[in-house]
């Protein structure tokens, strides 16, 4: 019998073997729908998504991209987070542009210190993680690590394969950088 593990499924998906995502995605349905709930959690109550329907959005679109470059499950899991977060931001892009008015709001998590307590537009974080990778890849690949897929420090490192030393430095300049960028009217 085929080895079923999460690492064997996703080498042979890189491999080309559609069927090894669709055996995969039960074996960790449960951590994707954490890390849907926690990009879920700041949005508006009456949001059209819900955190099913966010992994299966999310597994289409990793699905119709063959991932040459994952490495394991938890490089995995850190690209259906990325999947799950532009999900978002594209419902939130479509919303926009039917309303042609003001953005979706959401509040950011007091863990990330990004602006706590505040509201802002999840295009603007978007945006201000696109600026962000531009200049510094690293520290927007944490901040989407951290702040979107939830993953701890020692986590984050080990998808990077970083030093949690190098995670905690870059984490704390990224989130000033992000506060100034998403509020530059506060100090």
């Amino acid at each position: 019998m085929d080895d079923q593990t999460p690492s064997s499924l996703i080498v042979r998906w890189r491999a080309g073997d559609d069927e090894a995502l669709k055996a995969l995605l039960p074996l960790i349905y449960d951590e994707l729908h954490q890390i849907a709930r926690r990009h879920l959690r700041g949005q508006r109550s009456n949001h059209t998504l819900q955190t099913t329907a966010l992994i299966h959005e999310a597994y289409l679109r990793l699905a119709g991209a063959s991932e040459a470059s994952v490495q394991d499950q938890r490089h995995f899991v850190a690209l259906a987070s990325r999947a799950m977060r532009q999900v978002l931001v594209d419902h939130s892009r479509g919303r926009l542009a039917a309303k042609r008015q003001g953005g979706v709001r959401v509040t950011l998590s007091e863990a990330a210190d990004i602006g706590a307590g505040s509201e802002v537009d999840v295009v603007a974080v978007d945006d201000a993680l696109s600026r962000l990778s531009q200049f510094d890849e690293q520290q927007a690949r944490i901040v989407e690590l951290r702040f979107f897929g939830g993953l701890s420090i020692l986590e984050t490192a080990a998808a990077l394969r970083i030093s949690a030393t190098t995670v905690k430095r870059e984490w704390t300049m990224a989130r000033a950088w992000l506060r100034s960028e998403l509020h530059p009217d506060q100090p």
